[in-house]
């Protein structure tokens, strides 16, 4: 690999990045409205506060259910994505050691996505949701190791914050360009345009960007599964990797609830229009793309633990914030704003900080295995979540105060984690 960062390799890779970055905003968005749309509960509450009723049609469920729905997703990944990234370490054909696994999943995700606004009974949404997940992680590990493979590690920050911004890119598309699509056009608008973008963004990654050559495993080496590599995380003598898989788990816990709940928030709390919600949503992912390359550097500079440390402490505040203030669209938009900022001081880093933990031969391992503890978390988090919704009067303000608990409880974690600190970082440079 050459010592001089190559943004143009960067953006390249980041097509990637955005092309899954423009599905799950518009699946997490929307989906949740579509299952809950029409619950009594939530038109009683939006009359009482003389609110109107969002002209939506749904199934009716309730929050603990559909939110639990969002998560099969992600338990599907919890063991795809680890066996995946590992596999994918192992491929190598004609096509390259990741990219095969794009070919296959890629069609899969998108053909179930645009299925889903216009299934008309609950098995139908439900099949089309499995399709999609199916599909998706089928290839997400694999490209997202690209930043293992193609990066040094004292590279690995910077490059993380432009690839990152490329998705938020895509995420900018899905919540402002779905939105409008949404209001304008209907419920299957942000389902097929985002299919279409997301399948060109992968076809231009598929097509040129270069995988390096084979890393070959040591004769008779035999690749690690995920069990085998959290062991030896666990006996290691230093336990910051088993610290910084336990940050990811509760940070994730808490952004996941939130996000996944954000649109029912918006709708049934505070009275928008779907649409109308995505595109404040999308204010996250502004401030996000606008800090995403700055996280990054801050990361290779102060320390990737260090700047984590600090966004965990700026949302940590911001959500209980939420919970004590937002009333209406002002603060709303104001809360959400300052989220993107230390949102991505937190994410930009984490992938990173679980690579300083790992060995290079097994890049798609360690991708795996952050992709089990982020997953594990965007099952626990709209789950555990939507019940407290649920046992709390159907009342989605609690979902800022359930992430502000996991922010501040992943911050605590983080103050044991050793590696990723400046010093660290210069000396694998």
């Amino acid at each position: 690999m050459s010592t001089k960062f190559n943004y143009g390799k960067t953006l390249l890779l980041g097509f990637g990045f955005l092309g899954i970055s423009i599905i799950w905003p518009i699946f997490n968005q929307y989906l949740p409205i579509f299952l809950q749309a029409g619950n009594p509960e939530f038109e009683k509450q939006l009359l009482a506060e003389g609110r109107s009723i969002p002209d939506i049609v749904g199934f009716g469920l309730a929050p603990g259910l559909a939110l639990f729905i969002m998560t099969w997703d992600n338990i599907i990944n919890m063991f795809i994505q680890p066996w995946v990234g590992t596999k994918s370490d192992q491929t190598w054909n004609r096509f390259g050691r990741r990219k095969p696994w794009i070919l296959i999943g890629a069609p899969i995700a998108l053909l179930g996505f645009i299925f889903i606004p216009i299934a008309q009974s609950l098995i139908a949404i439900a099949v089309f949701i499995l399709i999609t997940n199916l599909g998706m992680s089928l290839f997400r590990s694999p490209t997202v190791a690209w930043l293992g493979d193609l990066f040094e590690p004292n590279e690995r920050s910077k490059a993380n914050g432009i690839i990152n911004l490329m998705g938020g890119i895509g995420g900018l598309l899905a919540y402002f360009g779905g939105g409008i699509l949404f209001n304008s056009l209907g419920r299957a608008a942000p389902f097929i345009a985002g299919a279409i973008v997301a399948a060109l963004a992968l076809i231009t990654v598929f097509i040129f960007v270069k995988e390096p050559e084979q890393i070959h495993l040591e004769n008779g080496e035999k690749q690690p599964g995920l069990f085998d590599n959290i062991k030896a995380l666990l006996d290691h003598q230093d336990k910051s990797g088993i610290f910084v898989l336990l940050g990811i788990l509760f940070w994730f816990m808490g952004f996941n609830a939130l996000e996944t709940g954000l649109s029912s928030f918006a709708v049934f709390t505070l009275g928008m229009k779907a649409g109308t919600a995505s595109i404040y949503t999308g204010l996250v992912t502004v401030t996000f793309i606008l800090f995403a390359v700055p996280a990054g550097n801050f990361g290779t500079r102060f320390g990737r633990a260090a700047v984590i440390r600090v966004g965990l402490i700026g949302l940590s505040i911001l959500m209980l914030l939420g919970y004590l203030f937002i009333q209406n669209t002002i603060t709303f938009a104001i809360v959400l704003v300052l989220i993107g900022i230390f949102w991505a001081m937190v994410n930009v880093n984490s992938l990173p900080l679980v690579y300083d933990h790992g060995d290079e031969k097994r890049i798609g391992a360690f991708t795996g295995l952050y992709y089990f503890s982020s997953q594990f978390a965007a099952v626990l988090g709209p789950t555990l979540g939507g019940v407290l919704v649920g046992v709390m009067g159907n009342q989605y303000r609690w979902l800022w105060l359930f992430a502000a608990v996991f922010m501040a409880a992943a911050l605590a974690v983080m103050f044991n984690v050793k590696r990723g600190n400046s010093q660290s970082l210069q000396a694998s440079g």
